[in-house]
């Protein structure tokens, strides 16, 4: 949803009601002052107008016109996005790094994978142990406590959207390879991570 101008003579009404009031501040429509400010008013139009259509522009899900300044801020486009990422990749990116608060834990790579477009799960091992072990269970050394495996659907496919893509982007792009490239860039220095797909 755009957000709504205002035409000129709105903007007249609105720069009206801020003047002072007295006899040197007439407010009628057949003063001097009405005439010498209606001939400003298309112009502050024109410019209140185009400040108020940048408006989405500052917000990196949305952002378009300034979606480069965004990515030079946070170090981006980086090897992880890949040779031609969609438009909306690159936001996905931009708002997984801005929102990117850092942590080791399961839910903070859940959401980090959700931000960029993926949804995943986490599977954690432990070493065997005689009175937890059942029949069933695998049989882990003590080395996989250290190790994880993020678990994700087999491809993630991105389909364009309407409101979201633009003329040449692909009908659809398809890979984890931005996932696997974040997620890896993030482990915790003392642990491996695995990617499972399916």
């Amino acid at each position: 949803m755009g957000i709504p101008g205002y035409s000129a003579d709105q903007t007249l009404a609105a720069f009206k009601r801020t003047l002072p009031r007295g006899r040197a501040w007439p407010r009628g429509t057949d003063t001097v002052m009405h005439a010498a400010l209606a001939g400003f008013m298309p112009t502050a139009a024109r410019f209140i107008n185009a400040a108020r259509s940048i408006v989405p522009d500052v917000f990196p899900a949305t952002a378009t016109s300034v979606l480069d300044e965004w990515e030079a801020t946070l170090g981006l486009p980086d090897p992880c996005a890949g040779n031609s990422p969609t438009i909306q990749q690159r936001r996905n990116q931009v708002v997984a790094r801005l929102a990117d608060t850092g942590g080791a834990s399961v839910g903070y790579f859940v959401q980090f994978a959700k931000n960029l477009g993926y949804d995943i799960t986490i599977t954690q091992f432990a070493p065997a142990q005689a009175d937890f072990l059942c029949a069933d269970d695998p049989v882990y050394d003590p080395f996989w406590a250290y190790v994880w495996r993020v678990n994700a659907a087999s491809t993630t496919v991105t389909y364009f959207s309407a409101d979201q893509s633009y003329a040449d982007d692909a009908l659809a792009v398809w890979g984890n390879a931005v996932l696997e490239c974040e997620i890896t860039a993030r482990v915790p220095a003392h642990t491996s991570v695995l990617f499972a797909y399916g």
